[in-house]
């Protein structure tokens, strides 16, 4: 590892240099290519510095401990700087994995009501509510495709895409069956109820990234329902897509033009055929659609929002908070953290 991570060094040293020549940006798209690699590059290369400074500590601590008045205090300074060395080798082992390729992409959330009927559509848009102001706090944009409600102002379905930096690698394990157990605004004797809604993270794909053949898709096009639409269109403005071969179905109606409804269903379709594809090259690889912690399957249960006891549980950490109404009003950075430790140690045991 410690070869891997001087070779990482020099590269790095390399790009710098290139980065302060003249004509650098004679070629912008090489060097943003190289700036990129320079700015991952770059917290690898920190860390292994602050462990070749522990390293040197400890030997220089060491050495001095051959002297009885400064064995006491150099004891200290060498337990300090042996710990530091250690965990800095965690963090360089963690930071040498494979980095997810769609980390940096853009997100499409897709939002279903489940089981639980009215109570369902409800928790949905509860949910939506909540990645909405989770994107607002980390700065993200957020763009409706699709949104359809009903007349309670439930969440039949509900499409947008998060554009920012690291969307995919903090939303993808939003993935699968979250569940609620409230007491419904529709319910009048005050019983708790259990619903579900599933939510679906994909990377956004543009349609460079997938092939698809243009005469294995059926568009229909249809007027913007007014309830669930921003607005009530005259015209035929939305698309649906179905993708023959796979069977697969997009729909946006948020924009008020034909052509800007059809170019965001185009990036679902691609988002879903690249997913598709992924899934089964899981399967072949491990048996499993991904891993233990990862995004989960869609059917899988992955959080429980129990609002009687005002606590949420991901079941797949073992993780509890008592906070239920911060994490509704989109403070979700706790959970997140813990699932990407967690999907962090995994791949690490994996990986030895």
């Amino acid at each position: 590892m410690l070869e891997k991570l001087q070779a990482l060094w020099g590269r790095y040293e390399e790009l710098c240099a290139k980065s302060e020549q003249p004509d650098f940006y004679a070629d912008p798209k090489k060097a943003a290519r190289l700036i990129k690699e320079k700015n991952e590059l770059e917290p690898i290369v920190q860390a292994y510095q602050d462990y070749r400074k522990a390293q040197q500590d400890m030997e220089e601590a060491q050495e001095l401990m051959a002297d009885p008045e400064m064995k006491e205090l150099c004891q200290e300074t060498f337990a300090q700087a042996k710990q530091q060395k250690e965990e800095l080798y965690q963090k360089l082992q963690i930071l040498l994995l494979p980095r997810d390729p769609n980390d940096d992409k853009n997100v499409i959330v897709e939002i279903r009501g489940g089981v639980g009927g009215e109570e369902s559509a409800l928790f949905a848009h509860s949910l939506f509510r909540m990645y909405t102001m989770y994107a607002a706090k980390m700065g993200w944009k957020l763009e409706l495709m699709n949104y359809s409600e009903t007349e309670l102002g439930g969440v039949k379905e509900a499409d947008f895409v998060i554009e920012g930096q690291g969307a995919y690698s903090r939303l993808k394990y939003e993935s699968g069956v979250h569940r609620v157990q409230r007491v419904p605004e529709t319910e009048s004797g005050g019983r708790v109820h259990t619903a579900t809604a599933t939510v679906a993270v994909l990377p956004e794909m543009e349609e460079v990234d997938v092939q698809i053949n243009p005469a294995d898709i059926e568009m229909q096009v249809y007027r913007a329902s007014g309830a669930g639409g921003q607005h009530v269109n005259k015209t035929s403005s939305a698309v649906r897509l179905i993708h023959r071969p796979s069977g697969i179905v997009v729909a946006c109606q948020e924009e008020r033009s034909q052509v800007q409804n059809r170019e965001k269903c185009m990036r679902m379709l691609a988002s879903k055929l690249y997913e598709m594809e992924q899934s089964k090259l899981d399967e072949a690889v491990t048996g499993l659609r991904r891993s233990q912690v990862g995004t989960g399957m869609r059917n899988e249960r992955i959080r429980t929002y129990n609002f009687p006891q005002g606590r949420v549980t991901d079941h797949r950490v073992n993780l509890t908070l008592y906070r239920i109404d911060a994490v509704m009003d989109g403070d979700l950075d706790e959970i997140i953290n813990a699932l990407a430790t967690a999907d962090q140690a995994e791949r690490l045991k994996n990986a030895k």
